[in-house]
């Protein structure tokens, strides 16, 4: 048994609200069952119940035992002096106030349905991956559609929190918030971190100013990011590295801004930094106005027009710098296309026109129910316990639902793991 079970039965009233009593066989009547804030403080606040013939307005606390009122130390906390009713499993100590008077007591374990318990406990046993691996997919569909549309707009809230900030950081420029998650997108996992401190500390006014000469953006992402470094003779290197000596005077760049090693290993050749950071280039050389497109986009065609670049001519035949390879155009994928949209563009559009007060929900909905779901280790997991995940919108959902919930053992706070116990 655990103290969230004891919540859940709390704040989904699954107890018999006309035969309770205290232990000391007082009647209590609950005209307000108080809110469940998760806070620092009781568990639920303002609440409003009849003891025997005294009307109390208070707070409401509850613990799998009495003694871990003393355990947890709220005998000399002050935000436990309001307390009205301590509602416990099972109760083995009195608890008293600052004036001594005793708190009144309620014992859950009487009133509560053995059904309840017993799918209480078939959930929280442990299983290979998930609790609910074996009936998840048996719940109600409307049910599950309707919390992944929660989970969804939840896991864009937690994205949009990131946006704003960076758009306090950079005084209100849309633009240079969109360089910025644009840049951590292109480095992936592996680098995004890094070209992310890059993109920050690279002031986006600059690359205004040198969008029209491709090769200058370029020197500016490569000398930023330490990749000029070595000493070769391939001209192409040296070139860039002479505009990077400019560049980095005419701006007064710090050399030493970012130490950090951008990383190859393990990377397929096309997600080499090298290829995205030219992609990158070449993307705000030949694009203008990308923020205003992002944002009023509502077809995905648009946007993969948008994004449709390949990397610099030179890289038509290398991957790295002095090293020949077979010809191949560095076209941006479909694929790679998606997983902008999915991280970086419907987060941006979400913030924004939230930013300035106008309901997108539905177009944005539209947008990602349009994109293909993301393949990795958690969605073939959902596909193996029979959860269908046909668009992105399922599979971000999914992701946030696992992360934010599975991980957590949250079924409580879970409207899957809710049905799954009610039935």
């Amino acid at each position: 048994m655990k103290e969230d079970f004891l919540h859940y039965i709390w704040l989904h009233k699954k107890l018999d609200v006309t035969k309770l009593f205290t232990l000391k066989k007082e009647k209590i009547e609950i005209l307000s069952f108080g809110q469940y804030l998760q806070t620092a403080g009781p568990d639920f606040f303002n609440a409003q119940l009849i003891i025997g013939n005294q009307k109390w307005a208070g707070n409401i606390e509850i613990h799998l035992k009495s003694s871990d009122w003393y355990l947890h130390n709220h005998e000399i906390d002050e935000n436990y002096n309001n307390v009205i009713l301590h509602v416990v499993w099972e109760h083995d100590v009195e608890i008293y106030r600052k004036n001594n008077l005793e708190i009144p007591v309620l014992e859950l374990k009487q009133y509560v349905s053995l059904n309840e318990i017993d799918n209480y406990k078939k959930l929280m046993l442990s299983k290979t991956w998930i609790n609910c691996e074996n009936q998840i997919s048996n719940v109600d569909k409307i049910i599950v559609e309707n919390w992944k549309e929660r989970l969804f707009f939840e896991r864009l809230e937690r994205k949009s929190k990131t946006v704003l900030e960076l758009l306090k950081e950079t005084k209100n420029d849309w633009d240079a918030v969109l360089f910025c998650l644009l840049a951590k997108n292109f480095g992936l996992n592996t680098n995004g971190e890094i070209i992310y401190k890059m993109a920050k500390e690279l002031s986006f006014a600059i690359i205004r100013k040198e969008s029209n000469q491709l090769e200058n953006i370029e020197a500016l992402f490569y000398g930023c990011t330490n990749l000029l470094n070595d000493k070769l003779e391939d001209t192409y290197f040296q070139n860039l590295n002479s505009k990077w000596k400019f560049l980095k005077n005419k701006y007064r760049l710090n050399e030493k801004r970012n130490e950090e090693t951008l990383q190859f290993y393990k990377l397929r050749p096309d997600n080499f930094p090298t290829i995205r950071l030219s992609q990158l280039a070449v993307l705000y050389h030949t694009r203008h106005n990308i923020f205003q497109q992002s944002c009023n986009v509502k077809e995905i065609e648009k946007l993969y027009e948008l994004f449709a670049v390949k990397a610099s001519k030179y890289w038509d035949n290398h991957y790295n710098f002095d090293k020949e390879s077979t010809f191949k155009k560095k076209l941006i994928s479909k694929s790679f296309i998606d997983l902008i949209i999915i991280n970086t563009i419907i987060p941006l559009q979400f913030a924004y026109l939230n930013y300035i007060g106008k309901d997108n929900l539905e177009e944005i909905i539209h947008l990602i129910r349009q994109i293909q779901p993301e393949k990795n280790s958690i969605i073939k997991k959902f596909n193996h316990f029979n959860v269908k995940v046909k668009t992105a919108f399922d599979s971000q959902s999914l992701l946030q639902l696992k992360k934010e919930y599975c991980d957590g053992n949250r079924c409580l706070s879970c409207n899957i793991g809710i049905s799954l116990i009610k039935n």
